[in-house]
């Protein structure tokens, strides 16, 4: 089947990382191309799961049959058994004439990507279990059984440890696809990923709009200093924003949105805090093991009298008054 609908577009090239968690995911997904067994990918919503799962698909001995998708929380209830299995004609009311072949059958060959797996009922999740166990599928309206040949890559931004808790997901479908495991860190764990993304979006803007751009070190700054709860999602949806809106081909402060904006400026604060509560300790240990001698003092922390007198001043106003 050589149907671009039943394509995956991404590989391994479009995921950008330069943090060792993003490195680290990335070659473990490589790795996972290559075995031709399930695999459960987790993350919050926006890290790029689906990316993912393209790049292991065009990776493994399947990337010239089909990838075939299903978003699991898109689908109706009483609609998710045809879309996975297909059906018979006359199988329903409302039923088409000629049939339909399902996802399964659809992805023969090749690889079916179960998104939002943790969104699947409860009754289903019993029949895809038995798809996984025996590999063959059964239409709505059939008593024919079909064999398939499918490898499943399953996606989640859900605890399903928890969900099993819960009593809303199987756990014995939980460790049938959980085989292989791939964890993807949220951004605001890889923030070293950012310069990259960013560097990504400008040349695809360049080519697609003629839109060129220059974000300075303290803009790159600022987008790090935020966590990114929707992760890769929400920073290209932001970066295109900024790419957009922003008047100069230099992008500024007062290009970037008031929520970076407070981000930047509070950790900045935090910082400067930090910082003067180290020196603070830092110039009182050595003042008390100096028995408050000034001279002593600062030979010792190796800065001119003055230049501690200053300090003093403006940190320990009382001591500096007393001695």
């Amino acid at each position: 089947m050589n149907n671009k609908s039943f394509s995956a577009k991404y590989t391994f090239d479009d995921i950008l990382v330069n943090s060792v968690k993003g490195k680290r995911c990335k070659k473990m997904a490589g790795k996972f191309a290559d075995m031709d067994f399930t695999v459960l990918i987790s993350g919050e919503s926006g890290v790029g799961k689906e990316m993912f799962a393209h790049a292991i698909h065009n990776k493994s001995k399947r990337k010239f049959k089909p990838f075939v998708r299903l978003n699991c929380a898109a689908i109706p209830e009483n609609l998710a058994e045809s879309e996975l299995f297909g059906y018979e004609s006359g199988a329903f009311t409302g039923a088409s004439k000629e049939g339909r072949l399902g996802k399964f059958e659809l992805a023969d060959g090749g690889t079916i990507f179960l998104d939002e797996i943790g969104d699947m009922p409860l009754i289903l999740q019993a029949k895809l279990l038995k798809v996984l166990q025996e590999n063959e599928i059964e239409r709505i309206g059939s008593n024919k059984i079909t064999n398939i040949d499918v490898r499943v890559i399953a996606a989640t931004n859900y605890d399903l440890k928890e969900k099993i808790l819960q009593g809303t997901f199987r756990r014995d479908l939980y460790y049938r696809l959980n085989f292989l495991s791939l964890e993807i860190p949220p951004l605001r764990e890889r923030k070293d990923d950012i310069p990259v993304l960013v560097k990504s979006l400008q040349d695809r803007f360049y080519r697609k709009y003629s839109i060129k751009k220059y974000f300075p070190d303290g803009i790159l700054k600022a987008l790090s200093d935020y966590n990114w709860p929707g992760n890769i999602r929400e920073l290209i949806n932001i970066l295109g924003r900024i790419m957009i809106t922003s008047k100069g081909k230099v992008v500024t402060m007062d290009d970037l949105p008031e929520f970076l904006l407070k981000t930047h400026h509070d950790k900045n604060e935090l910082l400067k805090s930090s910082m003067h509560e180290a020196e603070s300790k830092l110039i009182m240990d050595m003042l008390i093991k100096n028995n408050f001698n000034k001279s002593k003092t600062a030979k010792n922390l190796g800065i001119p009298r003055m230049t501690l007198y200053r300090k003093l001043k403006k940190l320990f106003p009382i001591i500096n008054s007393q001695h």
